[in-house]
């Protein structure tokens, strides 16, 4: 597995980056077969050091966790608790994911986009319906079961996943809705 072990202006010693790989290998080892790459950043917030972990799965799907603590160590171990935590709940569907599919998940390019709000104080109307665009990133779109966008939305950690949905080769979206459950859309054919 290859590791990208980053800091973000704070510096990252060779002990750190030796600890991060023997523990986040055993993890993901334990769990998950043949991951590809990880990627953890940590950086500085107020007094809090912050851990960001990602780790991306040859099958394409994508594990996600995020800590905070007083100091580096125990962010990075807080953070490898989320992941052992996720992965073990997800044990045996991707364990079947893994043999069912033998490729990795096709992914169509996609372009994203972020939005400015609209924060004024005064309450008046936008000289424009067109919004201002504050950034554009390239993005992927996998091609995958509904029941793998629903894993992978939980293993990300995030409150909506787009993707094409392999019965049907259009595109759908899963989101957490605001009772708990899961919402599906598929756009369905205009007759």
């Amino acid at each position: 597995m290859r590791y990208q072990i980053s800091g973000k202006q704070i510096d990252i010693g060779e002990a750190l980056q030796t600890y991060v790989k023997n523990e986040l290998g055993v993890i993901v080892d334990k769990y998950a077969e043949r991951p590809t790459d990880a990627q953890i950043v940590f950086s500085k917030r107020g007094h809090e050091y912050v851990c960001e972990t990602v780790v991306h799965l040859s099958t394409g799907l994508t594990a996600q966790a995020r800590a905070t603590a007083n100091e580096i160590y125990p962010a990075f171990d807080q953070c490898g608790e989320k992941m052992e935590k996720q992965l073990r709940r997800y044990k045996r569907r991707l364990k079947d994911h893994h043999k069912v599919r033998a490729q990795p998940v096709e992914a169509l390019g996609g372009s994203s986009y972020i939005i400015a709000s609209n924060d004024d104080a005064d309450d008046s109307e936008p000289d424009t319906l067109q919004p201002v665009i504050v950034a554009e990133m390239e993005t992927r779109i996998p091609s995958i079961s509904v029941g793998e966008a629903v894993m992978q939305m939980e293993l990300i950690g995030a409150p909506v996943l787009v993707f094409r949905n392999e019965g049907t080769k259009g595109v759908n979206v899963v989101y957490r809705r605001d009772d708990g459950n899961i919402g599906w859309i598929e756009p369905g054919s205009a007759t």
